[in-house]
C-alpha cells in the first residue's frame, strides 16, 4: 500500500507577483517574490532580498496547482527564469489573468483593471516605480518602514489577483 502525504496530492490555486529594481532581468534584481496559496487562509509567503533563491521559491510553490499572475507570461516568470534559472511552469500550470482581462475588454496594468472592476486598494500611492524607491530606501538607508510598505504593496498585489480571478470567473 502506498502512503500519500497531503502535500503530494492536494494542489491549490496560487497567486504570484514579484517586485524588482527595474524592468530588465539583465540589469535589475528581484527584491520580493510574493505567493499566496489558496488553502483557506490569507497568508502570503514573501521571499525577500538575499533570501530569494531557487530552492526557497520551489519550496514555496510545492502545493501550487495553477499559478495565476498578471502579465506574468511577459514579466514575472521570464524575470524569475533569468535570475534564478527556475521555470515555474515546470512545477505548475500557469494562467496569466491579463489575457482573460483582454478577452473581457479590460485593458491596462493590474491597477487600472482593478479600478475598472472596483477592486479596492489600501496603498493607492504606490506603483512599480515607488516600489523600487521603497526597496532602495530600505537597502541603502536601512529604513524598515520602507520595507514594510513594500511588503504590504506586494501583498495587496498578490491578494488582488485572487479577487480578480474570482470576478473573471476563471
Amino acid at each position: 500500500m502506498t502512503a500519500y502525504r497531503l502535500s503530494d496530492t492536494v494542489k491549490y490555486p496560487a497567486y504570484l507577483d514579484i517586485e524588482t529594481t527595474g524592468l530588465s532581468p539583465y540589469h535589475s534584481n528581484l527584491t520580493v517574490i510574493g505567493i499566496h496559496i489558496e488553502n483557506g487562509c490569507e497568508d502570503v509567503i514573501q521571499i525577500i532580498g538575499d533570501d530569494i533563491t531557487a530552492s526557497a521559491l520551489i519550496e514555496s510553490v510545492k502545493n501550487a496547482g495553477t499559478l495565476y499572475t498578471y502579465n506574468g507570461s511577459r514579466f514575472d516568470l521570464p524575470f524569475i527564469k533569468e535570475k534564478l534559472n527556475v521555470d515555474l511552469t515546470d512545477f505548475c500550470p500557469h494562467n496569466d489573468l491579463m489575457y482573460s482581462c483582454w478577452r473581457n475588454n479590460l485593458r491596462g496594468g493590474l491597477k487600472a483593471v482593478e479600478r475598472q472592476l472596483g477592486i479596492e486598494r489600501n496603498l493607492t500611492d504606490v506603483d512599480g516605480w515607488v516600489a523600487v524607491q521603497l526597496w532602495n530606501s530600505y537597502k541603502w538607508n536601512g529604513c524598515n518602514a520602507s520595507l514594510n510598505k513594500l511588503l504590504e504593496y506586494n501583498k495587496e498585489d498578490v491578494l488582488n489577483l485572487k479577487k480578480l480571478r474570482a470576478l473573471l470567473k476563471v
